[in-house]
């Protein structure tokens, strides 16, 4: 008795292990996400927190609508179309969580490179050998020096360094980095000069943020006219005129008028500062 007891918990994990693994098989590449993504949870782990938060802000939000539903008295019908959206999307966005780590180690690698790239060139070219070079960038370069710090610690474990390079490259984020990488790669195997493969590739690195550079401030030009006219023009002078006619036609407006203008400029505001947040260069300027 005791022993079948003890095994019922054990039928219910299993049901639970099940369905994370058959949520996992809709996202066939996180595993590798969580890998660029430096997590350390594994696949099982993650989704299970997700669907733990998932759990928690689909519970509260739920009862929020629901409050407002029998305050408006709005039909409950509404609510029942909407939460199984509500529960799909919070669900969806919790998951893009390793997408935004990849997002944001990718800027971070991609702002040091360049500097990270001509130091080590200066010391392949000074005679410094290439394992010596890239210890020496693991300090001072942010997420560029823990990439270089991977290669070395592979290296040390007795994995060949352009195995190491490879390998660590495959993990990363950054389009440039794997570039650079596969690069001198390709140039240890083959035997041909390691520095002027480097210099290659950084010139051409440099020149494409040249071009991002000179983009970024085309763009600012239309957003920054369009940002006055809908951010500060036209509703400064708007609410202005608006509240001057009510005055004069005798039409009252009240605070939720005012509380909705300022939720909608609010918005406005804050979507033009992510647009030109999102468009700036990955790099340093």
């Amino acid at each position: 008795m005791s022993s079948s007891a003890g095994s019922q918990p054990a039928p219910k994990k299993e049901r639970v292990n099940a369905f994370v693994e058959k949520v996992g098989s809709f996202f066939p590449d996180l595993r590798k996400k969580l890998r660029v993504a430096k997590m350390t949870k594994t696949q099982d782990v993650y989704i299970k927190d997700v669907i733990m938060f998932t759990s928690v802000v689909f519970v509260a939000l739920t009862l929020i609508f629901l409050l407002i539903f029998t305050t408006a008295f709005i039909s409950y019908l509404w609510l029942i179309i909407l939460l199984p959206l509500l529960l799909l999307a919070i669900f969806l966005f919790f998951m893009k969580r390793v997408d935004v780590l990849i997002s944001s180690r990718q800027r971070s690698i991609d702002k040091d490179l360049l500097f990270a790239g001509r130091q080590l060139l200066i010391e392949v070219r000074g005679g410094i050998p290439l394992y010596d070079a890239m210890t020496h960038l693991t300090n001072d370069y942010g997420e560029v020096s823990k990439v270089f710090k991977e290669i070395i610690d592979k290296t040390n474990l007795g994995v060949p360094l352009d195995v190491a390079m490879e390998d660590v490259a495959e993990e990363t984020p950054s389009k440039p980095f794997k570039r650079l990488i596969l690069q001198v790669v390709n140039s240890i195997r083959s035997g041909s000069d390691i520095a002027v493969s480097l210099e290659t590739m950084l010139d051409q690195m440099s020149q494409e943020q040249i071009i991002e550079i000179k983009a970024y401030g085309q763009k600012l030009n239309p957003l920054g006219m369009f940002y006055l006219l809908f951010g500060i023009i036209v509703p400064s002078l708007g609410i202005t005129l608006m509240v001057t006619l009510l005055t004069f036609t005798g039409v009252s407006f009240s605070w939720e008028f005012l509380f909705g203008a300022l939720v909608v400029i609010t918005l406005v505001q804050y979507i033009f500062l992510t647009m030109i947040e999102s468009s700036r260069p990955r790099f340093e300027v």
